[in-house]
């Protein structure tokens, strides 16, 4: 890439390369929305019954979160800029070749397993990894924007899939994705550095004296991500933030953002209108997680997770017994969305400082994958009580209860003593 561009703006080039990473997460996080508009299509156009469809999501949420801690390490070992560029390219084949899909196994294969591990280089680990390598200041407001770019990419773009799902079906909606990772394909490749010392920079904030972590060794890149692991297993904090980040993905991209759409068309509403209320929570999770990243850096991280816990496990147990007008639905929506994933920013916080700047993205890898195997067990579990009792009212209370014990959990995480300077 040329260096006229970074030398121009010095360090402010951070914020280019933060701006990539938005499109890029944003557009990952639409994918990896889709199932949740394609399960009724699917459903009709091929007679699959949803918890077949259901796996498909589930098997794609769990590699989600799985890739993300060996993506970390390969960041650091083989390049920032390789590793999303490889993986924007299998999003756009895998998704690009499900248009063509006729059995069941068709979708598990492009939209479960390709397309999972793709975007799972794609995902709050990359945010994670970004935000560590290119600012040294203003990592919470930086943490909340990212974040906030893969569940606002989730939820803005579900009312345009579900309209354009209507009108021509669901291969248009397949085809499109393609064709926008394969957009971001030469724009990552032109303006994502692997790090700042790549083009003659320190990170944003950064001092003189400020030294650059040690990369991974070639090679040693997944092994570093067991030992890593390994190494923080052995503590109470990783343990606290992975069950924490368990219910985190249970309660959202797995329970609401697989099966809200489906729960609101067994209560009489239309898909396109079901579609507008995440896109709602999706506005409003850009407020709430981008707030969340300002008060992290100001506020105990710990009491923050409490509230966003008990909030959400509170207003969960509620949704079911609502009256579903508009009205509510609205309220619940906006309230959803400032809560969606503002758990994000403190929770990298704390893995930061338990961990280190060079083995925390690599850690917060394996507490996000945490995040998806809890959402693959919602995806999974919900549509299969959806089949058996016909109805979401247990998967919701269920997951209401879990939040609860989140916010138990957070409370419950002991942050180390700084020695003054």
């Amino acid at each position: 890439m040329t260096l006229r561009l970074p030398r121009a703006l010095g360090q402010n080039y951070a914020f280019v390369v933060a701006g990539v990473i938005f499109l890029s997460l944003l557009s990952a996080a639409a994918l990896r929305s889709a199932p949740g508009v394609l399960m009724k299509p699917l459903e009709d156009a091929f007679g699959w019954n949803r918890g077949t469809i259901s796996l498909a999501a589930g098997i794609g949420i769990f590699l989600y979160g799985m890739t993300g801690p060996f993506a970390a390490a390969l960041m650091s070992s083989f390049g920032l800029r390789r590793v999303v560029v490889i993986a924007l390219s299998i999003m756009a084949l895998s998704t690009g070749a499900s248009a063509f899909m006729t059995e069941p196994w068709h979708y598990v294969a492009t939209w479960g397993v390709i397309s999972g591990l793709g975007s799972g280089a794609v995902a709050m680990v990359l945010g994670a990894t970004v935000v560590n390598r290119w600012f040294v200041t203003r990592r919470g407001l930086m943490t909340g924007l990212l974040t906030a770019s893969t569940a606002t990419g989730t939820l803005l773009f579900l009312p345009l899939m579900a309209w354009v799902t209507q009108q021509g079906g669901w291969r248009p909606v397949v085809i499109g994705i393609a064709a926008v990772m394969a957009l971001l394909v030469p724009l990552a490749a032109l303006l994502v550095p692997d790090r700042p010392s790549s083009v003659g920079l320190k990170p944003y904030g950064a001092g003189e004296d400020y030294m650059e972590p040690e990369a991974i060794p070639a090679g040693k890149a997944l092994g570093y991500a067991f030992d890593a692991l390994f190494r923080a297993s052995r503590t109470r904090t990783f343990w606290l933030l992975f069950v924490g980040f368990f219910i985190c993905g249970l309660t959202t991209n797995g329970l609401v953002g697989t099966h809200m759409i489906a729960l609101c068309a067994d209560r009489g509403m239309a898909p396109v209108q079901a579609a507008g209320l995440m896109a709602l929570m999706g506005l409003f999770d850009l407020v709430g997680t981008t707030l969340s990243g300002w008060a992290t850096d100001r506020y105990d991280p710990r009491k923050l997770l409490f509230a966003y816990y008990a909030l959400r496990g509170l207003s969960l147990i509620y949704l079911p017994f609502s009256d579903f007008s508009i009205v509510s639905l609205s309220v619940f929506a906006i309230f959803y969305g400032l809560d969606w994933i503002a758990t994000v920013p403190p929770t990298l916080r704390l893995a930061n400082e338990a961990f280190g700047d060079r083995d925390g993205p690599i850690v917060f890898g394996w507490i996000a994958a945490g995040h998806q195997i809890g959402a693959a067990t919602a995806a999974i579990g919900a549509g299969v009580l959806r089949a058996a009792q016909g109805r979401y009212l247990e998967a919701f209370v269920m997951a209401g209860a879990a939040g609860m014990i989140a916010a138990a959990a957070s409370l419950s995480i002991r942050r180390p003593v700084l020695k003054p300077a």
